[in-house]
This record gives structure tokens, sequence and C-alpha cells, in this order.
């Protein structure tokens, strides 16, 4: 007998999906529970014409300082996202790439990671995490940044498997050393000359 459906149905003139609550409802991602937009998601954002500043502190570290307004390429659905006077702090890890095309000008490219360190309510006056706190979640990203570091150099520094069998395979060879080839004795020659004659 086959099982009937849910009878369970949507009042008249419900949205299907509500962008407000699928945004502010909880979510687990590996064990953490979190609330904002869906993992997998992403933004696409456009900078208006903003200021960068850059301070040389040694031969190869600058300080640096940027301020610009960002603006959203579409349009925020209805009642999403959090309210204005929201405020964030976070830690950006990035490679820069540029490419000098006149004596003022270059091309540029920044591609990494930011990590949220803190927020801050609208209408409120303290942040989520203490500055002390802030400075241990800095430190938790930026360790698990170098152990993926490290654990990429120890794969690139390991030999292709491909490689492995093939060395331990080749003839002529034991345990990385190679085996002197050996000379054919009198009484191999002599089978040798034997078998010649009867053909």
């Amino acid at each position: 007998m086959a099982a009937k459906r849910s009878s369970t149905k949507r009042p008249t003139g419900e949205a299907k999906s509500d962008p407000a609550v699928s945004y502010n409802e909880f979510k687990e991602h590996e064990g953490q529970r979190y609330t904002g937009m869906k993992i997998g998601r992403s933004h696409k954002w456009y900078y208006d014409q903003g200021e960068w500043r850059e301070k040389k502190i040694t031969p190869d570290l600058w300080q640096i300082g940027y301020a610009v307004t960002k603006r959203r390429a579409g349009r925020a659905p209805e009642g999403s996202g959090v309210p204005v006077g929201t405020e964030y702090h976070w830690y950006v890890l990035a490679h820069q790439n540029v490419a000098k095309q006149t004596a003022n000008d270059y091309t540029t490219s920044l591609t990494g990671l930011k990590f949220k360190i803190a927020h801050k309510r609208a209408g409120s006056e303290k942040w989520s995490a203490t500055p002390r706190t802030q400075r241990k979640r800095m430190i938790m990203f930026l360790k698990s940044v170098i152990a993926d570091l490290e654990k990429q150099s120890a794969r690139a520094a390991e030999p292709l498997p491909e490689q492995g069998r093939a060395a331990a395979t080749e003839p002529g060879r034991r345990a990385g050393k190679r085996v002197p080839h050996k000379r054919p004795t009198r009484r191999t020659v002599r089978v040798r000359r034997a078998r010649r004659s009867t053909v």
C-alpha cells in the first residue's frame, strides 16, 4: 500500500523561502552553529575609488592601510542580512600580485582568505569578543594557515608513487645501490656457441 503524502500545505500567499528567516536561522558546519549566509554561497562587490597607503618597514615588509566604500553588485533580498549599523572585524591574509604598466600605473589582483575576528551589533557599543580574545582568534587562524602550508610543503617534498615504484623495480638496482653486471662464464659462452652451431 502506497504511503500517503503529507497533507500539510503552506498558507495562501506565504513565500516558499523567506530570505530573512533563512539568513537568521541557526545552521551547523563541522559541529559549529552559526547564522547568516550558508556555507558555499558567495557575494560580489564593487569598490569605489579608495585610498591605499603603504609604508616601508624593512626591505621586505610594508605596513598598509586601505579605506573605501564597497557596494553590492546586485541587491540584497528584502529582509535579509544584518541591521544597518552592524560592524565587523576581519583579518585578511592574501596574495597581492602586481604588474607595472607605466611609470605610475600597475595592475593589481588580491586573492586570499579573510577570517571573522569579531562583530558589533547595531546599536551596541560592545564587540562580540574582547581585544585579548580577538588576538587569540587571530593566532588560531594564523596557526591553522601555517599548518596547511607545512602539509602542502611536506606533500611537495615526497616522491611521486610512480617514481618510487620505478626505482624499486628497475633492473640492476637494489636498495639504491647499483648491482655490478656479471660477465658470462666460459661454460655459458660454450653453450651459446653450441646452440648457434645447431641452427
